[in-house]
């Protein structure tokens, strides 16, 4: 059966695969635009007959075009819709993933090919992807005025509302709405960490995947700053009127605008090694909260928590050029105290890696900053407050035609999906898989499955005393290690690290 019933109407999906079907682009809520633009999502208007679901939804306002995924055309509306993909659509009651998309929280989209959940719905998932708000649509402040509500996160708002749908339909696509794990990468994690503190989301998933967690969060006065940025930028006055009167492609292109001037100015602070203009905002309401703080707290212990990082981050982030380049002793000190860090903490990298050149360092301690560091804390702070927490770290290394193949930001994702022979996957993996990458996925996609099964990915629960990290790694891998986090050096940083 392809035909399934949801709340607001009848849908109709494909064979995906002999034994999956695929339903994609359904709406979860209503177009965020004209009068309901800068607010919550609205409930997605009821259809008569059998929609046609068979080709992904828009893609949120961005800039962005990423490989093999559909780009953003202005006038696309019904942006906040899901896929599924289920291997039991006469009935049944399996366990669900939702998948929750990276991209700096500024690009990205559930369309993109690596995350195709066909081989996760054949190990036994019903498997949902998601698309939501992004950049000054998604998480860009807008003051109050008037007694109107524009309220700070939309985006992750709108990941509220898409949870609620799961709850609410799931079951018609053979899933089960009370074992329900949320799985994400780089924002797309960090987005889930947030959710694991927020009122809003209690009771709407039971486990958490998080690869990869962005570190930081914005204080309301620097997303307030942020705004004044981007509205100058796109020459209308930073005020709710404003701010509605320029169009998505208005700010959208005010924002590259913005980026673009801390790229080219040194001296512009933290925001210069890393313009990221956008993330969740601590505003006391949507987001009570740090996430780091909250789950200290245990807000989130009876939420499984499954956390990986990759062992070299930001290698990626060099390479497609979106990242400062540091080169000298001198710039290394610069990027230190633009980011606070402790005293000593790049001499003592430096001394790890006694024969790397000074970018190798940088981009290892900015890897550790904003990710590998991030993770075992939130790691660590869960599995103290009382949660289950399991650690893994992804270290898939070798030595390609083109030099060395990183472990590096997001190739973790395609193995995890099962998706590492897709052509997107090539720049991600360094070419095409080897039989040992095959048998690495087909691990990953196990233990994904296990724990959103019944929260067991294969390895012991962790903590400081027995916990086990488990290591991706292929056969026929490289074999050297890369420095592991020198943790003692990170004692004196006061996470979590808010800038600019």
């Amino acid at each position: 059966m392809d035909t399934f019933k949801t709340t607001h109407g009848a849908v109709r999906g494909f064979r995906a695969s002999a034994d999956v079907v695929a339903v994609l682009g359904i709406p979860y809520a209503a177009p965020p635009f004209g009068a309901r633009r800068f607010r919550e999502p609205a409930p997605a208007a009821a259809w008569a007959g059998v929609r046609d679901c068979t080709a992904f939804g828009p893609v949120a306002p961005q800039s962005a075009e990423l490989p093999g995924a559909p780009v953003w055309s202005p006038g696309d509306e019904d942006i906040l819709t899901v896929n599924v993909w289920t291997p039991a659509p006469d009935g049944g009651s399996l366990p669900v993933l939702v998948w929750i998309h990276g991209g700096a929280y500024t690009f990205g989209s559930s369309a993109q090919p690596d995350f195709d959940g066909d081989a996760l719905a054949r190990a036994g998932l019903v498997v949902v992807t998601l698309n939501y708000r992004l950049g000054f649509e998604g998480f860009g402040h807008v003051p109050a005025a008037g007694g109107t509500a524009h309220p700070d996160n939309r985006g992750l708002l709108d990941q509220v509302a898409a949870l609620r749908w799961v709850r609410e339909n799931i079951a018609a696509f053979g899933g089960d709405p009370d074992n329900v794990t949320v799985a994400g990468q780089s924002s797309g994690a960090a987005s889930i960490a947030c959710l694991m503190v927020m009122d809003r989301a209690c009771g709407l998933f039971h486990r958490a995947v998080l690869h990869s967690p962005a570190s930081p969060c914005y204080t309301p006065d620097i997303a307030a700053a942020t705004t004044r940025e981007v509205a100058a930028a796109a020459g209308r006055p930073a005020t709710p009127e404003g701010l509605a009167a320029a169009t998505p492609q208005d700010l959208v292109t005010a924002s590259d605008r913005v980026v673009e001037e801390y790229r080219r100015d040194p001296s512009s602070g933290s925001r210069h090694y890393d313009p990221s203009l956008y993330a969740p905002v601590l505003d006391g309401d949507v987001l009570p909260t740090d996430p780091l703080a909250g789950i200290a707290t245990g807000a989130s212990r009876e939420v499984d928590l499954l956390v990986c990082h990759t062992t070299e981050e930001y290698w990626l982030l060099d390479a497609v050029g979106s990242s400062a380049k540091v080169t000298t002793g001198e710039q290394l000190d610069r990027f230190a105290r633009d980011f606070g860090i402790p005293d000593g903490l790049p001499a003592g990298y430096r001394a790890a890696m006694p024969h790397a050149p000074v970018l190798d360092v940088y981009l290892a301690v900015f890897g550790d900053l904003l990710f590998g560091e991030y993770a075992r804390r939130l790691a660590e702070r869960h599995a103290l407050a009382g949660g289950r927490t399991f650690l893994a770290r992804f270290d898939r290394r070798r030595t390609g035609p083109d030099g060395t193949v990183r472990a590096w930001h997001c190739a973790d994702v395609p193995f995890a999906f099962g998706a590492i022979g897709k052509d997107c996957a090539a720049f991600l993996i360094g070419g095409a898989p080897t039989p040992a990458d095959h048998d690495l996925s087909a691990r990953m996609v196990r233990a994904w499955a296990g724990f959103a099964a019944a929260g067991d990915p294969g390895w012991p629960s962790f903590d400081d005393s027995t916990g086990q990290t488990e290591v991706w790694r292929t056969e026929d891998g490289d074999e050297d290690e890369v420095p592991a986090p020198l943790r003692e050096l990170w004692a004196g940083a006061d996470f979590p690290l808010l800038r600019p």
